[in-house]
């Protein structure tokens, strides 16, 4: 399944640690993420991440796109929800995760259990609403 990874400034280093939790189930997956998480996460966990551009140069605008082609099986976004400057830009990737029926994960007690429902299979449906569910380009 393809992975879009994403999160605020002071959010990255949780998104590192979880990422160093689950890594054993994410590596057989296909990891995305705007640039500056990527690379944290590829260079703590080992991980194959597919880094987009920085959140400043339009990589949400990248994964939001994706996420709009039905690309993506699993988003998770690490929100800052006391800067209220960047509220815009969970609602967005939210509404577009909601139209495409793509589970989404704002926070890391949700992640958590999307990710162990990913290694249980609990999100194989994905395959039957994407069967195209392939590597990104």
């Amino acid at each position: 399944m393809n992975i879009a990874l994403m999160s605020h400034d002071n959010r990255k280093e949780l998104m590192v640690q979880f990422c160093t939790a689950y890594a054993g189930i994410l590596s057989q997956h296909h990891i995305y993420a705007t640039n500056t998480t990527g690379h944290m996460v590829a260079e703590a966990t080992g991980l194959n991440v597919h880094c987009f551009l920085t959140y400043a140069h339009g990589g949400s605008q990248q994964i939001g796109a994706r996420i709009a082609y039905n690309e993506f099986d699993l988003v998770i976004f690490f929100n800052d929800p006391s800067n209220e400057s960047m509220a815009d830009d969970i609602s967005y990737i939210s509404r577009l995760c909601d139209q495409s029926n793509i589970p989404f994960a704002s926070n890391i007690a949700t992640a958590e259990m999307l990710v162990l429902g990913l290694a249980r299979g609990d999100l194989d449906w994905r395959y039957i609403v994407n069967p195209s569910t392939r590597p990104i380009a």
